[in-house]
């Protein structure tokens, strides 16, 4: 059972309600989200491209555009590198389409999940340097590269790093001392010194902002020929920003916000063959996509082709400009992302029996070996075991060279400084505070597991899932008009989240299990002021039936029902307490 809390951030709502035109509850709700200024009232309810930050602003990205600039005025080749996962996937679309139309000879590369692993490595290098590559650009990758970009200027070749992951650092006791590869140019918002002013762009914006600036460039030395090529391309690319930015799980705060907004509306008019064809084969609304819809229905397709085959697959349907190819190249993504489906639940089932049935379920930090399991699944795997038993949970399987693994963590676990700790055990590794990637040798695997436990300093309460309530809000509060209202606070996903609401008191009228499986819940719920309502809770076991005229309390985000023309509002219950 998770603890409930409720946001206690102070405010004068009734004074922001009157200011910004909303209702109380929105003020709150906004509040919550951190919101504290005007300026962040402001961008948050009426976000605008106006509002994006000048990319200028960047460390780099002005010597990285002009370098650029350099190589297609003397015709060099130009390689991109990016990553297989949908962030990767996103950024190589942008550079590759973006460096195109300004006249580059460019190709891409994307590394192979099982061969290569992750990021640019020396093979690729000297793959490049053999195919006559004056310049590798890498994309949601380098930044901690520091030997391989050795190798590469050894070389002679130019080397500009475009990257968002975390700076990796030793520590000379109580001091992180950060390394940054040695590379002729590198864009990464999360350099100390870089005076961006917001950090926590995915890759794909990153490369999104560096065309900004590659095109802003241009227009000084052809004012004409920018308009009538450039800036129709900055709002296609838009799109790309935005599904990068959801689907790598990053905070829709700030520009990310405003971003994703309107990338995401843009996709109702995208020229794209390639994402049209797979939203029409998804049977998606291409009017009316969602966070949701990116998150759990076209990203998974589009990581499913670095998960099981290359991530060249979804490159190539994003690039195509033939409607058949674009139709045929989204069959295999979704089929492939079924195989994955069924591969997942298979080996999720095998780590919830190992943990269940071993000496890992007394670990706070749970280290799961799954031998034969596709390395490609380990993420989604490891988001599980955490989701089930709410610890921070590492997923490693058997690779070609050795073991690798995947991990993702909870508030107050920061899993990419808690591995840094016991890197000397590793052979590779990177990653967020919320998620990291490793590789380590066979024999190291138990000490891995024991010292991260021995480090962990993980507490009962950090070990307990917390629900965090924004408004106590009676259901006899809630009305169409208000739920309506809510829309401007999307687009939901991490960092704001789609708001939470709870009420007590409330008499089970009427409750069964419907539905193909008999797992969603129905009910009529009558308030202590005797309004009746309609809930529904889903994922509902047959022993969690609520007894008629028994008294729940209920989280809840309140909906409209839509059937048959007719409107009503509908609660849907996230979880019940008596």
């Amino acid at each position: 059972m998770s603890i409930w809390r409720v946001f206690g951030k102070k405010a004068n709502f009734n004074e922001i309600a009157n200011k910004y035109s909303i209702d109380q509850v929105t003020a709150r709700i906004i509040r919550n989200r951190n919101m504290i200024s005007d300026e962040d009232f402001n961008m948050y309810l009426r976000p605008d491209l106006s509002r994006l930050h000048d990319p200028f602003s960047m460390k780099d990205i002005t010597k990285a555009c002009d370098i650029l600039l350099d190589k297609i005025d003397n015709k060099k080749s130009i390689r991109i590198i990016g990553d297989y996962d949908i962030d990767g996937i996103c950024s190589i679309t942008i550079l590759y389409k973006g460096l195109k139309r300004a006249g580059a000879i460019v190709d891409y590369v994307v590394p192979h999940r099982i061969h290569d692993g992750y990021g640019i490595n020396e093979r690729l290098i000297d793959e490049a340097y053999e195919d006559g590559i004056d310049t590798i650009i890498t994309c949601d990758n380098g930044i901690a590269a520091i030997e391989q970009v050795k190798h590469a200027k050894s070389l002679g070749m130019t080397i500009i790093i475009t990257d968002h992951h975390d700076i990796p650092f030793e520590m000379q006791g109580e001091e992180k001392i950060y390394t940054i590869p040695e590379a002729d140019a590198c864009v990464n918002p999360k350099q100390a010194d870089c005076p961006y002013p917001f950090k926590g762009l995915c890759g794909a914006v990153v490369a999104y902002k560096l065309i900004q600036v590659l095109y802003a460039k241009i227009n000084a030395i052809d004012e004409d020929k920018y308009k009538a090529l450039y800036s129709r391309d900055l709002d296609d690319f838009l799109e790309f920003a935005a599904i990068a930015t959801v689907g790598d799980v990053m905070d829709l705060i700030n520009e990310n916000r405003v971003i994703v907004k309107y990338g995401l509306a843009h996709i109702a008019n995208t020229p794209n063959l390639g994402l049209s064809a797979l939203i029409e084969l998804c049977e998606l609304d291409k009017s009316h996509i969602s966070s949701y819809h990116i998150g759990f229905v076209i990203g998974p397709c589009l990581n499913a082709s670095g998960r099981l085959e290359s991530a060249e697959l979804a490159i190539k349907m994003l690039l195509s400009t033939s409607e058949n190819e674009a139709k045929e190249l989204a069959k295999e993504l979704k089929a492939l992302n079924d195989e994955r489906k069924d591969l997942t639940d298979s080996e999720a089932s095998k780590a919830f029996e190992m943990v269940d049935n071993t000496s890992l379920k007394d670990d706070k930090v749970l280290v799961v070996y799954l031998e034969n399991c596709h390395e490609s699944i380990a993420g989604i795997i490891a988001g599980r075991v955490r989701e089930r038993y709410y610890k921070p949970s590492i997923v490693i399987t058997k690779s070609e060279d050795g073991l690798k693994g995947s991990g993702r963590s909870i508030e107050g676990y920061n899993m990419f400084e808690e591995i840094s700790k016991v890197k000397s055990l590793l052979t590779k590794f990177g990653g967020h505070p919320m998620a990291a990637g490793l590789s380590l040798k066979e024999e190291n695997l138990e000490e891995f597991r024991a010292a991260l436990n021995r480090e962990q300093t993980l507490t009962k309460d950090d070990l307990t899932p917390k629900i965090w309530i924004d408004v106590a809000m009676p259901v006899d509060y809630v009305t169409m008009e208000l739920v309506k209202e809510f829309e401007i606070l999307e687009p939901f996903g991490k960092g704001n989240e789609k708001p939470v609401f709870a009420d007590r008191n409330l008499k089970v009228i009427r409750a069964n299990l419907i539905g193909k499986n008999k797992n969603v819940l129905k009910m009529q719920l009558q308030s202590a002021y005797g309004k009746i309502i309609e809930a529904i809770k889903f994922k509902v076991e047959e022993d969690e039936l609520p007894a008629i005229g028994s008294v729940i309390k209920i989280i809840y985000y309140p909906d409209i029902n839509e059937f048959r023309g007719n409107k009503s509002l509908q609660f849907i219950v996230n979880e019940i307490d008596y």
